[in-house]
């Protein structure tokens, strides 16, 4: 398989010598290029096949102008490679290293400056979230992470590190300092019989996480996470979190399951217990994508509403929406109502004044016929701000299916029941039997009985026009005549 520079002299020519080329065999001449001396600062060298750097020296002089680099799905596995390609891009901004199997543990690479990375895209890489952390103490301006697709069920935060291993434990567990413990002496002796090695500086320690500020932008899309209190732990790495996506993440509610054991608590004590709030540590955040998660509850709309910075979010494809019984327009409006902050909803424009008063209006109207008890505290809010409304009218606008026309040929009236969603052409034929005419004879004349002074007779030329688009009510009139 090719080193990364290997792959460049392949695709740019860079340095590389030309093939020779049998002079005899050509009929015409075609003057040589001199290869690339320098890579564009937008990189892309993805499906190469790239599982090693290359020579130190030669990537420092070829790549040392690189911006923004892809490497998705090529064959590093080694962190040690990747280091050994960003330490000689001291410029690189955007790295995406997606569909590499970079899953293993990450060691500290050799001094390099990585202090323009602003965006890092690790997608379907099967990194360990401990490797995470490690990534985040080397990169000080980091912005936006990408860790979509990587099987995650846990946020490991706040770690106990034993033999290279880490693993999620509260503050109060922290290991012992006494070496003469008897459950530390055990866990050492299952260490070693699994064949790891244990060295004095990777004796079993409780770390607390330090938070990143720098990261506003984090993609988690498709993993396995099911529990807000997981996503909780990401706002407290994260404190100045702008977008999170969580798409694809069978979330089944924003309620933390200490707040539901805090619930269960308080309805058996009398005690009242401190409730977690969803939105606690996303003081920041303005966009949110929960789309394809399990949540079938309005409840956890109004804790979505209750993010004070939320203005932008996604909530499609919810099993809530199944239980509704309303169409898609009517489930914007329940959603705008209830959510006085968001501007825009499942990605379609912002949502004007206009658009928002119509929908708390008919919220209210919604939980007007419904008991008292199944009406939200939002319900209440829009009543003290639009009054208590009364139900709409139902007015049907539809023309009257049948009206009574008066038919004039000649001297001979009769009053006939017409339907008015019948065309002029079926009118026509129809009247072939009562007055004696083929239809390609007949002329249709209409007269209203209110303008028919002012405007007189009105020829009924368009065959395939609807009857009621003359706007034709009982006691109107129509003259029958023949074509001469």
């Amino acid at each position: 398989m090719p080193t990364l520079l290997e792959a460049l002299e392949e695709k740019y020519g860079l340095g590389g010598q030309r093939d020779k080329l049998d002079e005899a065999l050509i009929s015409i001449f075609v003057p040589k290029l001199p290869p690339r001396l320098s890579i564009p600062e937008l990189l892309i060298l993805n499906d190469c096949n790239i599982d090693k750097a290359g020579e130190p020296e030669d990537l420092r002089r070829k790549c040392c102008t690189v911006k923004e680099l892809d490497l998705a799905q090529n064959k590093l596995e080694n962190w040690e490679e990747v280091f050994g390609i960003l330490c000689h891009m001291p410029r690189v901004e955007f790295v995406n290293l997606s569909l590499n199997r970079l899953g293993g543990p990450i060691d500290l690479p050799p001094p390099c400056t990585m202090d323009r990375l602003r965006s890092l895209v690790l997608n379907n890489t099967k990194l360990e979230w401990y490797g995470v952390e490690t990534l985040l103490r080397l990169l000080p301006v980091l912005e936006e992470l990408h860790l979509s697709l990587n099987e995650y069920t846990h946020v490991l935060i706040d770690t106990v590190v034993d033999d290279g291993y880490e693993t999620e434990t509260a503050t109060d567990e922290s290991c012992c300092d006494d070496t003469t413990c008897q459950q530390c002496q055990e866990e050492e002796q299952t260490q070693s019989s699994r064949g790891q090695k244990r060295s004095a500086s990777e004796s079993s320690i409780y770390r607390k996480t330090e938070a990143h500020a720098g990261v506003h932008k984090l993609h988690l899309t498709g993993n396995h996470i099911s529990q807000w209190s997981e996503i909780e732990r990401v706002g407290r790495l994260f404190p100045n979190l702008e977008a999170l996506v969580l798409a694809d993440c069978p979330i089944r509610s924003l309620c933390p399951p200490d707040a539901h054991s805090e619930e269960e608590q308080s309805s058996s004590s009398s005690s009242s217990p401190t409730k977690t709030e969803s939105h606690e540590h996303f003081k920041n955040l303005t966009l949110l994508n929960l789309s394809n998660a399990k949540i079938d509850s309005w409840d956890d709309i109004d804790r979505l509403a209750r993010f004070p910075a939320l203005k932008n979010l996604r909530v499609q494809c919810w099993p809530l929406w199944d239980k509704c019984d309303s169409t898609e327009h009517e489930r914007r409006q329940l959603l705008i109502a209830r959510l006085p902050k968001i501007n825009i909803l499942n990605g379609g424009d912002v949502i004007g004044s206009v658009e928002r008063e119509d929908a708390e209006r008919s919220f209210i109207r919604y939980y007007l016929d419904k008991p008292e008890s199944d009406r939200p505290d939002r319900y209440f809010e829009l009543v003290a701000v639009h009054g208590k409304l009364d139900p709409l009218v139902n007015i049907d606008l539809r023309p009257e299916r049948r009206v009574k026309i008066t038919f004039t040929y000649g001297d001979t009236s009769e009053e006939r029941s017409v339907d008015v969603y019948r065309t002029v052409v079926d009118l026509k034929s129809r009247l072939e039997r009562i007055v004696g005419l083929p239809a390609s004879k007949m002329r249709l004349f209409y007269v209203d009985q209110d303008l028919r002074d002012l405007q007189g007779l009105e020829e009924m030329k368009y065959p395939h026009k609807r009857l009621y688009s003359y706007n034709i009510r009982s006691g109107d009139e129509i003259i029958i005549d023949q074509k001469h």
